[in-house]
């Protein structure tokens, strides 16, 4: 196995890296608050732990051998995230008395925590990148190939989730700030919504 500060060192470029987990915990917590990001953030990191045991099982290889189950579960992914900001762009809205402006009415969260599962599993390309990376830091000669594949995954897991709660706690207080604004509460609603309906675009194309 390559030296194991080389691999914590990439992982940790690649979660810093904008992508579309950090992109979500952001809409989150720009529409509902630290917690929900920090919760989404969670969800997100448990998503990627079944890609890692998926990884180490050696089922991701299907993706890679099966460009129809690839194209469904991307397109599955699209719509999902499509279906997220256009059901946050038209959430209903509570008027908070003495003002002219309302606020959305904030799901549960661990309906929060579901999205964020949701959204990392219906993302495949989290699967075929965890086949091609994690594998040049194994070392063959060293034997259980599949428990250094769980090892090294639940160490990216980790950094990308310590990333994405930090994201979600600058993200939400940006959010709260905003709230404080009249002239910004309807950005506030808008905003996270176009992220969502942005990424489906990108996880389409």
């Amino acid at each position: 196995m390559l030296p194991l500060a080389l691999f914590l060192a990439a992982a940790l470029a690649l979660n810093v890296s904008p992508g579309p987990d950090m992109l979500y915990v952001i809409s989150r917590s720009l529409e509902q608050g630290r917690r929900a990001g920090i919760v989404s953030a969670l969800g997100i990191g448990v998503g990627t732990l079944a890609y890692t045991i998926v990884t180490a099982l050696g089922l991701s290889a299907l993706l890679l051998s099966m460009p129809i189950l690839f194209n469904a579960i991307r397109y599955a992914g699209a719509l999902y995230l499509a279906y997220l900001g256009f059901r946050m762009l038209f959430a209903k809205v509570v008027k908070t008395p003495g003002t002219a402006e309302g606020k959305p009415v904030h799901m549960p969260l661990r309906n929060v925590f579901r999205q964020g599962i949701t959204t990392n599993l219906l993302n495949p390309k989290v699967a075929l990148f965890f086949l091609a990376f994690l594998p040049q830091f194994v070392d063959q000669s060293k034997g259980q190939v599949a428990l250094q594949l769980v090892v090294l995954g639940l160490l990216f897991d980790t950094s990308g989730t310590s990333v994405n709660v930090l994201v979600a706690t600058l993200a939400g207080r940006v959010g709260d700030s905003l709230k404080k604004r009249s002239l910004f509460s309807r950005i506030q609603r808008i905003l996270p919504a176009l992220i969502l309906i942005a990424l489906a675009i990108l996880v389409a194309l």
